[in-house]
């Protein structure tokens, strides 16, 4: 028997920017992706996951001021500006890009926001990989001086760049290593 949700856990795989096509993500495939989101574990009801939606210029903006970050933090001596064009290319080679918002409520402790936040990226990776929308999670260091560019509060964090863009999702699954040598001890008695 079939089961479609374990078949998305399966397949689900990090999809960059080089497979995407030139298809817009519709507004009702976004708006899908954001409400598997919204559905995420949160402890006492936080729901502590934010966003900021980069499309069309948008992601131009995003590009431009990666750049500028990058080339901001970077030692001169380490500074490549090829790397500082692929940084800016990264944004606008995607046909949506989240930047991804814990909101700490000061309710629960700070882990526990955190990977609630987590659970809904996975919740919008899982729903994107269905809508046939290849996506990742990219993390690079400029996300930690994107504070002013997003306009965040103080007791807000940007934990990452989603990347989305409609790609060929046949290829092979993800390779796992066997989750039996990840069960550190079975207690069943």
């Amino acid at each position: 028997m079939s089961n479609q949700i374990l078949e998305t856990i399966q397949n689900r795989r990090a999809v960059f920017q080089k497979q995407y096509h030139d298809t817009d993500i519709s507004e009702q495939d976004l708006q899908a992706i954001l409400e598997a989101a919204n559905a995420a574990p949160t402890h006492k009801r936080t729901e502590p996951w934010r966003f900021v939606i980069f499309k069309n210029k948008g992601l131009s903006k995003l590009g431009t001021e990666l750049s500028r970050i990058y080339q901001e933090i970077t030692p001169e001596k380490e500074y490549s500006p090829k790397k500082a064009e692929k940084t800016k290319e990264k944004a606008t080679s995607a046909n949506v890009a989240f930047a991804i918002i814990v909101h700490y409520s000061g309710k629960v402790p700070e882990w526990e926001e955190l990977a609630a936040t987590a659970c809904a990226v996975q919740n919008m990776w899982l729903a994107a990989h269905s809508l046939g929308i290849g996506a990742y999670w990219s993390s690079p260091k400029t996300i930690h001086h994107l504070d002013d560019f997003l306009g965040l509060k103080e007791n807000q964090k940007c934990i990452g760049l989603f990347y989305m863009g409609h790609a060929d999702l046949s290829d092979s699954a993800p390779k796992r290593g066997d989750i039996e040598g990840k069960i550190l001890r079975r207690i069943e008695e």
